[in-house]
């Protein structure tokens, strides 16, 4: 082969990039190209989203990389399955390589651009790198997809090897990248061109690229061994912050579990298997894209979700009265991250306190976390609604003042985000509607909102709603494999 083209997508790095050691192993020269899809971007709801910006930031870095080595990164603004082919063609590349992908959309997109590349006589060619084992790589001994997670962790350990997370050896091919010919056209977009607006990123703690993502890992690495302790403590430095590095790839998922197998301490294998649970999200998101809209429990769509008015708005605009809740949509919405404990408890609030449809909490959380990863996002949901597969059971429900004791015992993390707060003791901080009154004081109702919904009397609303839909604590319901879903 003369030319290969290495298309990036959820890959942005040099280091331990699958679809660059394949291209490159293949072929006499190597041109990287990425595309700003409009399928994908002219759907976004706001011109100020900071998971385009971080791209962006992220590709500059990334092209700055590849220069060094006398490569090049092409960078395109269109519709990818137009545009793929098209450049294909242009600089005369006998096959595409790229990292497979295993949301719907993504699957439907490269079935379109592998058939207008054949067409040509061209081949795309999709190779394993978001994942240490792909969907049908841990199968049950009948031939079907692990529906519980435990069992599919015991597979995942069982069978992970030490040549499952060696990197790619990239150093010894990067000899063969090249620019491809220069055409009109061709300069990267700033973001201005791409109808987007800069300095979404600027005061936030994250930095783009492949430097960002060392910067966390190796700060990671000086406290995983407490990750375990730490992790459900949103007012603690607990969790790695890296979710946005390994959405976008500027770090490689095979360097992550590097660190957690070598250090091999308590905490270590807690993040471990939160890393399996991202797989096994993405493992049932291949076998059964219909969960995007159904829960994986169809049993459960037929709820008749109240989706009472204002309930929504309240939610996701902080006002519910509930400290805990509010202060983690404040946090959303001024980082456009949250906490993963928070995440459990804000999705379970909305659902289970507020009865609002699972799925207008999954778009909300779509348009604004910076770590948005589809599969992850609706498998937590569900797990949070109790639709989903391995979920957390339907007739158990967050209590939200309970959660804010447990998990943030001094309201530390409540008064960061809610500072009409910072006067109230911390005995009420998590239910300051049961402060008494005091003459020139704090006083609920005025200073903050009183709670939207009385949390015993909506529980109850919520276990009339589920057995209206045939539930029956501990019954669990699946659907057939998709026997069509394969990797080939």
């Amino acid at each position: 082969m003369d030319t290969a083209l290495i298309w990036l997508r959820r890959d942005l790095r040099l280091d331990d990039n699958a679809a660059l050691y394949h291209g490159l192993a293949k072929a006499g020269r190597a041109c990287a190209v990425f595309v700003f899809d409009r399928d994908i971007l002219d759907g976004l709801p706001s011109r100020a989203d900071r998971r385009v910006e971080f791209i962006w930031r992220s590709l500059v870095e990334l092209r700055a990389a590849l220069r060094r080595r006398g490569g090049e990164l092409h960078v395109l603004h269109g519709s990818a399955r137009t545009a793929i082919p098209a450049f294909a063609a242009r600089i005369g590349a006998d096959a595409v390589y790229a990292a497979r992908d295993y949301e719907p959309f993504a699957v439907q997109r490269d079935a379109a651009v592998a058939a207008a590349l054949e067409r040509d006589g061209r081949a795309l060619h999709l190779v394993k790198d978001q994942v240490i084992f792909e969907a049908d790589e841990l199968l049950t001994a009948s031939g079907r997809p692990y529906h519980v997670y435990t069992p599919y962790r015991r597979a995942w350990l069982a069978r992970l090897q030490e040549r499952d997370h060696a990197p790619w050896p990239l150093p010894e091919r990067l000899h063969a990248l090249a620019a491809c010919a220069a055409t009109e056209g061709d300069d990267m977009p700033g973001l201005a061109a791409l109808g987007f607006q800069a300095g979404t990123l600027d005061g936030l703690p994250i930095v783009a690229g492949e430097a960002g993502a060392r910067a966390l890992l190796d700060d990671f690495g000086a406290r995983i061994d407490d990750y375990g302790a730490a992790r459900d403590f949103p007012a603690r430095k607990g969790p790695s912050y890296l979710s946005t590095h390994l959405r976008f790839g500027t770090v490689s998922i095979r360097a992550l579990v590097r660190l957690a197998v070598r250090r091999a301490s308590a905490g270590a294998h807690t993040w471990l298997s939160e890393l399996i649970w991202r797989e096994f999200y993405q493992m049932l998101l291949w076998h059964y894209p219909e969960t995007v809209e159904h829960g994986f429990q169809r049993r459960f769509d037929a709820i008749a979700w109240p989706n009472p008015p204002g309930h929504f708005d309240a939610w996701r605009e902080a006002r519910t009265g509930y400290p805990i809740v509010d202060a983690a949509m404040r946090q959303l919405e001024h980082s456009g991250y949250m906490h993963n404990r928070l995440r459990m408890i804000t999705a379970s609030f909305l659902v289970k306190d507020l009865h609002v449809d699972w799925r207008l909490g999954e778009r909300h959380f779509a348009e604004r976390l910076i770590d948005y990863d589809q599969a992850a996002n609706v498998g937590g949901w569900q797990w949070s609604a109790g639709v989903g597969t391995d979920a957390q059971p339907w007739f158990r429900i967050f209590n939200p003042v309970t959660q804010s004791q447990k998990f943030d015992p001094t309201g530390a993390f409540i008064r960061r985000y809610l500072p009409e707060l910072a006067s109230v003791p911390d005995a009420f901080v998590h239910a300051p509607w049961r402060m008494p009154a005091t003459p020139g004081g704090f006083v609920c109702g005025r200073d903050y909102p009183m709670p939207i919904v009385d949390h015993a009397a909506a529980r109850a609303t919520t276990l009339a709603l589920f057995k209206s839909a045939g539930g029956v604590p501990g019954r669990a319901e699946t659907p057939p494999a998709n026997p069509s879903r394969t990797l080939g």
